[in-house]
């Protein structure tokens, strides 16, 4: 059986990439480690509490990291998501705590105990997962697999022009990442964006279940932020992508690309820009890049991924 981590800033969509684990019968989540992003840490981490008891589903959560590598503050998304990152609803009460150990400690101590097997599925800021590499680049190289929401993909990114969400609140966290020897699958918010559940969509997951009724709740402010921006109810959960890819990656991607992926953090106005090169340079100057380390998901069965998404929940 496949052997899972998520790593987790837990806003709204998070929850349904959390949920979407929990329920997910052939794999082995073997714990949730949160870090600060969408929200400050013990709000993110409070809110994946509440998902696995909502799952109904015993799965340790473990604290990881409250500020990014090297910036002095951090930034959030809590106009996209709500104060409290799923809604504003008054939802999260949960009645259980995360483990005492540090989520870093804990991502080291199962890739030790478990070389080779562990798919790590990064969907807020990378920190967690950077620090990890930092402090034992030799046990972090025997990750299977990272599964990575982040970059703006080929497009504008949502944090600023260049940048996505994830990328821009601890772009320095990439850089080890990027650098890492494990097989990474790029998830870009463009692809996110162009397969979104549509007011239907999201009326049969609500209906679905309790766990359907909840995620759709918590994702009211999004919602709400879309009809305002975009004058339809749009539910946008990039995060949920990440993991479908991470879960049934052969089922849904219907196109990828291998690339070099570097990220930019020392300009402020590029700060946040991962740049995706994909040695196939058409331009008049001739580039040559290094080995690619990356490969990028382009296109995705919109259908499917919704359809196994309701199914799930």
């Amino acid at each position: 059986m496949r052997k899972f981590i998520i790593d987790t800033d837990t806003g709204s969509d998070d929850a349904v990439a959390l949920a979407m684990g929990l329920k997910e019968q052939s794999i082995e989540l073997l714990g949730i480690t949160t870090v600060s992003g969408n929200c400050e840490l013990d709000q993110a981490t409070d809110n994946a509490l509440m998902v696995v008891e909502h799952s109904e589903r015993t799965v340790s959560v473990y604290k990881g990291c409250r500020y990014p590598l090297l910036k002095d503050k951090r930034i959030n998304a809590v106009n996209v998501h709500g104060n409290d990152g799923m809604g504003d609803l008054g939802l999260i009460h949960p009645n259980t705590k995360a483990k005492n150990k540090h989520a870093v400690d804990f991502i080291i101590e199962m890739v030790s105990k478990f070389p080779n097997e562990i798919e790590i599925a990064i969907i807020g800021p990378a920190t967690n997962i950077a620090l990890a590499i930092m402090k034992e680049p030799e046990i972090m190289s025997k990750v299977k697999q990272f599964f990575i929401m982040g970059t703006s993909g080929f497009a504008l990114g949502n944090a600023s022009t260049m940048a996505e969400f994830n990328v821009y609140a601890d772009a320095e966290s990439y850089v080890p990442l990027l650098r890492s020897s494990v097989p990474k699958t790029i998830i870009g918010f463009d692809v996110c964006i162009e397969n979104t559940f549509e007011e239907e969509d999201i009326k049969r997951l609500y209906e679905k279940s309790n766990l359907g009724k909840f995620l759709v709740d918590c994702n009211s402010t999004l919602i709400q932020y879309n009809h305002k921006r975009m004058g339809c109810k749009l539910l946008d959960i990039p995060d949920a992508l990440a993991l479908a890819v991470a879960l049934w990656k052969d089922e849904i991607v219907i196109e990828s690309k291998d690339v070099y992926a570097e990220c930019c953090y020392k300009e402020d106005k590029t700060y946040g820009l991962v740049i995706l090169n994909d040695n196939t340079d058409v331009l008049a100057v001739k580039h040559q890049y290094p080995s690619n380390n990356a490969e990028v998901v382009t296109k995705i069965n919109r259908n499917k991924f919704i359809e196994k998404v309701i199914e799930l929940v």
